[in-house]
């Protein structure tokens, strides 16, 4: 026991005396168990009341989520969003696209480093990874690729040995003096309301869902209506010199200036950028695609910052304020089914000036690139290789000539014609010569064929030169590759479906997951094509093949035979 201690506070300096004891007790009961991971490796693991807090794998020691709970700054942390979760605990890596980058920047780390993995809103760990690269490398990929390679994960075999609980709610440390102020002044709000149970002080750690409708209401008038208040208060005159409106601005807190961008890019986002038919829309696009997209130039949002803590906490207060209706269509995953358009509070919004028209030329140029798309012409090409040159060389073409398939079937029939080489009695045949037989017949068939159809001659002679492809994209110059161009591979696996190839026919996988994840409402990731540098893979929850065959097929009008996996799609039951 004093071995292990010794080994905890080596591999976590920044436990005190006092913590180590509480981790690593002397006298409480210590079970020591070892589990065997799907990979064969023996895994060592500490219990403490009843609970995993340590486990060893090569003479290295991680924290359990539980150690975690206690202690949330043990381990520098990375947020990511709450659907993310289910894919981690299911035993996928954290990739760099799902990593939400904060207004302080990411935190310093090195290769290799021990991170902890947080969702948005919520301090408290659910994953434990080793990082794949530094912060530097990750910010010089453009936040791309594979961040950190999961070893455990809330949810997953190694939590079910313990209690079995769920994360607490921890909310951000509050450091600056503005935000204790404004925390200061929230106690003050809840002292006038005792009715109100729904307060976003961090230090109450509510969820949403535990609250009654009765506080939920409660919390609508007090943060709802104070901050529509705060808003229309806080805009100046038309007439007010831009002095008056920086001191409006200056007056409030860094937490009421939150509140106040949070509401004006939710207006707006909801005036300029959804429509009804994309309604339902995930809470989690809504804000990371609309509302940030309508956030004013040198200003950034972030939820911590403000009054509310946590997105859902202000999405649930607009509903109750009647300007939308959200729902969980799928467990632990929130969408907006239904919107008020004609809601006082829309109609009043005004679009801030300048902005209007940037983010119009920005929307015009966004569907423009989307209706820009077309299918691309592909064109088989036939190379001549070293075997076939003796065929070809009459015609004046050598080796790696580039040839189609009618230009292959005009010099065959040419050199069949003029070396008179077509059976005089039955026309249908073609006399096979030296080159003939050397260039289209295996040893074995040397001796026994003679003659050959006129449809096996060129089928076999397309057979035995080099595949190439030609792709013409609409304005650009052809494209000649070696091969045949490998199809769209729609495959099934037990978690998702996986989408390939789709970088060869122009098409962006990122544009293809949000419009899957859109149509289908189903988290779709990206994540890179195993065994193919520089390809990746779309990756979608459930058998959403007949989406995808509509969408491949009638939106981007691919031919079907570049299509592969149709089959695998969901029979269709009858209607009784």
């Amino acid at each position: 026991r004093r071995k292990l201690r010794s080994d905890v506070a080596a591999a976590f300096p920044t436990l005190s005396t006092e913590q180590l004891a509480e981790l690593v007790p002397n006298k409480e009961e210590l079970n020591v168990i070892k589990i065997h991971c799907h990979k064969g490796e023996a895994i060592t693991v500490y219990m403490n009341h009843r609970n995993p807090i340590l486990f060893e794998a090569e003479k290295v020691l991680y924290p359990t989520v539980y150690t975690l709970w206690v202690y949330p700054d043990l381990l520098p942390a990375f947020t990511t969003w709450p659907p993310v979760l289910q894919k981690l605990a299911g035993g996928a890596d954290l990739m760099l696209p799902g990593v939400v980058v904060p207004p302080s920047g990411l935190p310093q780390v090195q290769r290799g480093t021990l991170c902890a993995v947080t969702l948005l809103g919520n301090r408290a760990p659910v994953a434990v990874g080793v990082a794949t690269m530094s912060t530097e490398e990750m910010l010089a990929a453009g936040m791309k690729g594979k961040g950190f390679a999961v070893l455990h994960t809330h949810l997953d075999h190694l939590w079910e040995y313990g209690d079995k609980s769920s994360p607490p709610t921890l909310a951000p440390s509050v450091t600056d003096s503005a935000a204790k102020e404004s925390a200061g002044d929230e106690e003050e709000l809840q002292g006038k309301e005792p009715g109100s149970s729904c307060s976003p002080e961090p230090e109450q750690h509510v969820e949403i869902r535990d609250l009654s409708l009765k506080d939920r209401d409660t919390c609508a008038e007090v943060l709802g209506k104070e901050e529509l208040h705060e808003n229309r208060a806080a805009e100046p005159a038309e007439d007010a010199s831009t002095e008056d409106q920086q001191e409006a601005e200056d007056s409030r807190t860094p937490q009421e200036q939150m509140d106040a961008l949070f509401n004006q890019c939710f207006f707006h986002a909801l005036k300029c950028k959804v429509k009804k038919s994309d309604l339902p829309l995930l809470t989690s696009t809504f804000l990371g695609s609309h509302m940030v997209s309508c956030c004013p130039a040198g200003k950034q949002l972030d939820i911590k910052k403000s009054s509310y803590k946590k997105f859902s906490k202000f999405l649930q207060c607009m509903q109750h304020q009647g300007v939308l209706q959200v729902k969980e269509l799928s467990k632990g995953v929130e969408s907006i089914v239904d919107v008020d358009w004609k809601h006082p509070d829309i109609k009043a919004f005004v679009v801030p000036e300048g902005f209007s028209s940037a983010s119009a030329a920005q929307d015009s140029k966004s569907e423009d690139r989307e209706q820009v798309y077309h299918a691309p012409e592909i064109i088989p090409l036939y190379g001549v290789s070293t075997k076939m040159i003796p065929l070809f060389q009459e015609s004046g073409h050598r080796k790696g000539s580039i040839l189609s398939s009618s230009e292959v079937r005009n010099i065959i029939i040419n050199y069949v014609k003029s070396n008179e080489l077509v059976d005089e009695t039955n026309k249908n045949f073609v006399k096979v010569n030296a080159i003939l037989c050397d260039c289209l017949l295996d040893k074995s068939e040397q001796d026994e064929i003679s003659h050959l159809k006129w449809d096996e001659l060129l089928s076999r002679c397309l057979e035995r030169l080099q595949p190439l492809h030609q792709v013409t994209f609409s304005g650009q110059e052809p494209v000649v590759r070696k091969g045949n161009i490998e199809p769209i591979d729609i495959s099934i696996a037990q978690r998702s479906s996986n989408k390939k190839n789709l970088e060869l026919y122009g098409l962006d996988p990122q544009c293809v997951a949000n419009t899957l994840q859109q149509k289908v409402q189903a988290s779709a990731t990206i994540s890179p094509a195993p065994g193919a540098k520089d390809r990746v893979q779309v990756q979608i929850q459930g058998n959403q093949i007949h989406h995808l065959a509509k969408m491949l097929l009638e939106e981007y009008q691919l031919p079907r035979k570049y299509i592969q996996g149709l089959e695998k799609a969901p029979k269709l039951g009858r209607k009784k």
